[in-house]
């Protein structure tokens, strides 16, 4: 069953919005900057055209490392990671479950992804 989620970064700046699976788990990564971040991302990967996307001008920023195929985004006024593109699919998001409106992520169970090994 499909669900809409609405979500944004810690100060506003950031909104995004998706129609998706019910969210019934998380996925986390043990790459470096997913370890250090410690954020629960979606399971589902969202195709581009899913995702809507709405940002102050200036408020989106953008973070690429190793070989620059994956882009990790955040918000330059509050630092908060919102959503990602893909390693394994480049072009299709996973987004920060904690920036979604009623989601609990400490209620969410997570499988856990081993990025380390891509990187």
């Amino acid at each position: 069953m499909s669900q809409t989620y609405q979500g944004s970064c810690h100060c506003g700046a950031v909104k995004f919005s998706y129609t998706g699976e019910e969210i019934t788990k998380g996925l986390r990564c043990n790459c470096s900057i997913c370890a250090r971040k410690g954020a629960m991302m979606s399971a589902e990967v969202i195709a581009p055209e899913a995702l809507d996307i709405q940002a102050q001008e200036g408020a989106l920023g953008c973070y690429q490392f190793g070989d620059k195929t994956a882009q990790h985004f955040f918000c330059k006024h509050c630092g908060i990671y919102t959503f990602h593109s893909t390693v394994r699919k480049p072009g299709y998001y996973r987004v920060n479950l904690g920036c979604l409106d009623g989601v609990d992520v400490f209620a969410l169970d997570a499988n856990v992804f081993d990025g380390k090994q891509l990187l």
